[in-house]
């Protein structure tokens, strides 16, 4: 009898580990070694004193491979803590994006416009080209890029996506 597939679900995950060299490799390296993908990733020190960082991440995988992967994650020696944001009720992320455009004329005035209805600031300019400064979720900076591939994007940066749970309890 033919069983069906589960689903492919995107998840953020947040972990708290020691701040110490090789730790971050520690996390790829259990990722790359299962054949997982690493959607997003990002990294800061968010305790000094404490020396304690947060890594947030985005993967996706059905459920049980979400569950492996947050129970290897848990086991690996300068993890303190693993958070399945996805899975622990509403939460925000928040990504940040430099958009280089080159363009001129008719297709100058729309990357601006466009800029303006997205809240995208003007980081810098030249006379044929713009770099765009872009917060948001997401899905709010691919619609962005997306509209700038035919006015002239030539180059794009993105941090990768920061995540915090809604509320007052901390992780």
């Amino acid at each position: 009898m033919p069983t069906a597939k589960s689903p492919i679900e995107r998840h953020t995950i947040a972990v708290v580990v020691d701040n110490e060299p090789g730790v971050l490799a520690r996390v790829i390296g259990l990722f790359a070694g299962r054949g997982y993908n690493i959607e997003s990733l990002t990294v800061a020190e968010v305790d000094h004193a404490a020396e304690i960082s947060r890594i947030s991440l985005v993967t996706s995988g059905t459920p049980m491979v979400i569950e492996q992967i947050k129970a290897q994650l848990d086991r690996l020696v300068p993890v303190h803590s693993v958070h399945d944001l996805t899975e622990n009720g509403p939460h925000i992320e928040r990504e940040l994006a430099l958009i280089k455009v080159a363009a001129s004329g008719d297709k100058r005035i729309e990357s601006l416009r466009l800029a303006d209805i997205f809240r995208a600031r003007v980081v810098d300019t030249t006379i044929d080209s713009f770099v765009f400064e872009l917060t948001g979720s997401p899905e709010k900076l691919d619609a962005f890029v997306k509209l700038m591939v035919p006015l002239g994007l030539v180059e794009l940066a993105r941090t990768g996506v920061a995540a915090i749970a809604r509320g007052a309890e901390p992780l």
